[in-house]
């Protein structure tokens, strides 16, 4: 695995916590034993493994009557609280990525927001919010003086940095844009000396096809579940 042969994997198993406690420890929301990032960059939150009622009147202290979290890992949810969305993702980290800088591509930035709030909308690549774009690095292409494509830098766990928002414009695709934006995202990761690694649907068989293509290696399976505190329930009292 390139660049990671002195990195604990382990860390990977949920990368937002160890990023939170880690190089994103900026972003963190803390309350007790639960963690979240700042509801405007993005909804990810961790919790202890085995998290108990504490754990979880913690996580209701952070998010708020209403609010949501995305948990990574398969917890049992406590009555109060309501799963919106659960799926099973695969992960993937750069095992021999040909990385390559990409000479179309363009730094993207605060001032880019609408934009790639734009193109998310309509590609659904997964979550990303107004200040998500904070996280790390990210790269578009433009054509036409429009932007079609996207990928950038999300969680950032010791050692690695996940490769997200990877999105084109359904009228530009077919030209290998997400692919060599994958690589030019993976050059910078791994210029700092880290290691990419990236997420993909379990049943989304031909973007894992095309990751592994690329270089990607899988690693495990995980849970990705988006949990709501559903408002004035006893246990969050």
């Amino acid at each position: 695995m390139s660049g990671a042969h002195a990195i604990d994997t382990g860390l990977l198993d949920d990368p937002a916590g160890a990023a939170l406690s880690g190089p994103h420890r900026g972003f963190a929301r803390r309350h007790g034993q639960a963690v979240c990032y700042d509801p405007a960059v993005t909804p990810f939150a961790a919790l202890p493994a085995g998290a108990d009622a504490q754990a979880w009147r913690d996580l209701a202290a952070l998010v708020g009557p209403g609010g949501r979290a995305v948990l990574i890992g398969d917890y049992p949810v406590p009555p109060g609280w309501e799963i919106t969305w659960r799926d099973e993702v695969v992960q993937l980290v750069d095992a021999a990525v040909a990385i390559a800088d990409e000479p179309e591509a363009v730094p993207l930035g605060a001032a880019d927001v609408p934009e790639m709030l734009d193109l998310v909308e309509r590609t659904k690549p997964g979550p990303f919010l107004a200040r998500t774009v904070e996280m790390g690095s990210y790269l578009g292409v433009r054509q036409d003086g429009r932007l079609v494509a996207m990928a950038g830098e999300r969680m950032h766990p010791p050692g690695f940095t996940e490769i997200s928002a990877v999105c084109t414009d359904p009228a530009y695709r077919g030209q290998g844009l997400a692919t060599r934006l994958i690589r030019a995202v993976a050059a910078g990761v791994r210029r700092r000396g880290e290691t990419p690694f990236l997420h993909a649907a379990s049943d989304n068989t031909s973007a894992i096809r095309l990751y592994e293509a690329m270089g990607f290696a899988v690693r495990r399976q995980l849970t990705f579940t988006v949990v709501v505190d559903e408002e004035g329930h006893p246990a969050h009292r």
